[in-house]
């Protein structure tokens, strides 16, 4: 009987992840024994993935596993996350799974090995997966998984790891990645990505669409002559040897024809790709006038291996590949290795440029570049984040004052003041001038000062407005009304209801203060206006009838809200609702993951829609199926289902040397 798994995890309706206790068993067996009644797996709550298509008891589960066909190519002591190239063939292996026919009624599980490494790396290509296939939110897709504990990946130094980086910075970096088109699927080639990640091939990987890292070339013979030229020129002091003789044009020739393939296909492929410019990190292993030759730049900026940079090289690193990423060139990066020194200052780029975390940045290289930051830089990145974040801040506003220092500024002209004077006099003529001449004198602009002026003075004429019934008593004026039956002239009534009945106001009288006078007692006799003004007029003048400003602010009779029912069952059913639900405001800027080109226009187009709970209709990608045939293996007698390729081993130029412990 086969071990019982941990709680299935629902990545949708269909998709879930599990754990066997390791070693776990075979694909064949647990799908066999999937149709036992007894044998159904528990599935982990999840509000989010909703109810299920089909009821437990009668659903068949398919059981697959990544752990002995994709697995991590370490350096050193380093592990995880995968490559990009198997997140590739991860994605495209599921997508085949839940779009076979045979499979229709059945649950994909993908499982892994208990093992700390294996289950960390199959969570994350399984959250992977939702984000970029289903483009779920990085929160969204960790949602399934949240509650289950994971190993940190680690770099490749030796001793104790002390920079933890976990799944949720993987997925970050990635999704700030595909955000700012960093990352597009769509442009992805596998077959290129394991061909020049190779040491025997070239060692390098695209990190954007404008970084290039890769591992120092090295050209032996010219190393060999650089240091037979050292000795010559420290032998030629002394009288017992004399100097060597220098080489000719040819003889450089015949060394460039002799190039090691992996500088010859560096050569090459930068050429042909538009490198504008190589940045050297480390010491010199080769000559660099062979790009210049090529007409591609070179820039030294060494600092010492296992080291971090200082603020003047990570300045200049950013500048001169700012210039260069503006242009639409691409930069190519290298130290011995293409890993430590390499990753540092490309992360410190992307944080300054697209805003980063440290965590994101490196998380994001180690998919792309695995292995990328070692040691000390990692603490490094994350102490100095902040500041480069302000080296940008400071940047963009320097950019903004200079953009609008440039600018011509316009300023305005004042008429002149008018004269009356010499107004009429210019326009005093006589009926033979205005016919047969034209005054020589044209008349001056027209002022708006004077228009100003006037319609300012009317408006200063205009009465202001009475103040409103929340006034107190004592500051309003008593002398507009002469029976309380104008109290009620100027509220309104509920809305869609009848007036409300008068209410009598009760006069109150006062009492001698003593040693027990109530608070009501000592109060001072409260006289109506109405009152008031009658006792002031004589009785055969009959009161005048004043006349309320027509702009009066009234006050309402209740206080009701429109948003009670109440009020809502006085405007009627069918009157409509004057009260605006706020929406979110749209996305700054539109969504750009390497899918959303590729899909229909019914799915949701922004972060803000996404976040929301939009899901986009599950179409093939163009990606997911041309790139099929290339990354999976068809079904035989003997695996019944597809599955990925096998992966060839490569070799390292990095070593534990490299480190600085």
């Amino acid at each position: 009987m086969a071990p019982k798994c941990e709680p299935l995890c629902c990545f949708g309706d269909r998709l879930f992840f599990t754990t066997f206790p390791h070693p776990p068993p075979t694909p064949h067996a647990l799908n066999n024994q999937s149709k036992d009644p007894d044998n159904k797996p528990r599935v982990r709550s999840n509000a989010r993935a909703g109810p299920s298509a089909s009821p437990d008891d009668d659903v068949t589960y398919y059981y697959f596993t990544i752990d002995d066909q994709l697995l991590y190519l370490s350096f050193f002591q380093d592990w995880g996350p995968l490559n990009l190239a198997m997140v590739y063939k991860a994605c495209i292996l599921i997508h085949e799974l839940l779009e076979d026919k045979d499979l229709a009624s059945h649950r994909i599980v993908l499982y892994s090995s208990d093992d700390p490494r294996r289950k960390a790396n199959a969570a994350l290509l399984m959250a992977l997966y939702v984000m970029i296939v289903h483009r779920r939110t990085p929160w969204d897709a960790f949602h399934p998984i949240a509650e289950i504990e994971f190993m940190p990946f680690r770099d490749a130094g030796r001793g104790p790891s002390d920079f933890n980086l976990n799944i949720q910075d993987c997925l970050w970096g990635m999704w700030k990645a595909m955000q700012h088109g960093l990352c597009d699927m769509n442009e992805f080639s596998v077959e290129e990505y394991e061909f020049y990640e190779k040491v025997e091939n070239g060692d390098w990987n695209w990190i954007t669409p404008h970084f290039i890292a890769f591992a120092s070339p090295v050209d032996s013979n010219w190393i060999k002559v650089q240091k037979e030229a050292k000795l010559a020129s420290s032998d030629s002091t002394s009288p017992l040897r004399p100097s060597a003789p220098p080489r000719s044009p040819s003889q450089n020739h015949a060394l460039q024809r002799k190039l090691p393939t992996p500088f010859l296909n560096c050569l090459d492929y930068f050429e042909k790709r538009g490198v504008k410019l190589v940045v050297r990190l480390n010491t010199e292993l080769y000559d660099k006038q062979l790009f210049l030759d090529r007409g591609i730049g070179h820039q030294e900026l060494y600092f010492d291996d296992g080291t971090n940079p200082t603020d003047e090289i990570v300045r200049a690193f950013i500048d001169m590949s700012d210039t260069v990423v503006e242009s639409g060139g691409v930069i190519a990066v290298h130290c011995k290795a293409g890993l430590g020194r390499t990753g540092t200052l490309i992360g410190a780029y992307l944080i300054w440029k697209y805003g980063f975390t440290a965590s994101e940045a490196i998380g994001f290289m180690r998919i792309v570049r695995p292995g990328s930051v070692v040691g000390p830089q990692q603490q490094y990145m994350y102490l100095k984040q902040l500041e480069w974040a302000k080296w940008a801040a400071v940047d963009e506003m320097r950019r903004n004052q200079a953009s609008s220092a440039a600018a011509p500024i316009v300023a305005p002209a004042t008429p002149p003041a008018e004269q009356d004077e010499d107004i009429e006099e210019l326009t005093r003529v006589t009926p033979q001038r205005a016919v047969d001449d034209v005054p020589a004198v044209a008349l001056p602009p027209v002022t708006p000062s004077r228009h100003v002026t006037a319609a300012a003075a009317k408006a200063q004429a205009i009465a202001p407005p009475g103040q409103p019934r929340k006034t107190p008593m004592a500051k309003r004026v008593a002398v507009d009304s002469d029976d309380e039956a104008d109290e009620v002239d100027d509220v309104l009534p509920a809305l869609g209801a009848a007036p409300p009945a008068t209410r009598q106001r009760a006069k109150t009288t006062s009492r001698p203060t003593g040693a027990r006078g109530t608070a009501s007692e000592q109060r001072p006799t409260r006289i109506l206006r109405s009152a008031g003004v009658n006792a002031h007029r004589k009785p055969a003048v009959p009161p005048p009838k004043v006349v309320r400003p027509p702009n009066k602010i009234p006050r309402l009779a209740t206080a009701t809200s429109t948003r009670s029912t109440a009020a809502a069952a006085a405007r009627g059913a069918g009157a409509p609702s004057s009260r605006r639900v706020p929406q979110p405001p749209p996305s700054p800027t539109p969504s750009r993951l390497p899918t959303l080109a590729k899909r229909q226009q019914n799915a949701p187009n922004s972060l803000a829609e996404m976040a929301a709970g939009g899901k986009a209709k599950q179409t093939s990608d163009t990606w997911m199926t041309t790139g099929a045939s290339a990354v999976v293996v068809p079904a035989s007698k003997a695996t019944q289902r597809p599955g990925p390729r096998p992966v060839r081993r490569r070799r390292s130029s990095f070593s534990a040397a490299d480190v600085v412990a």
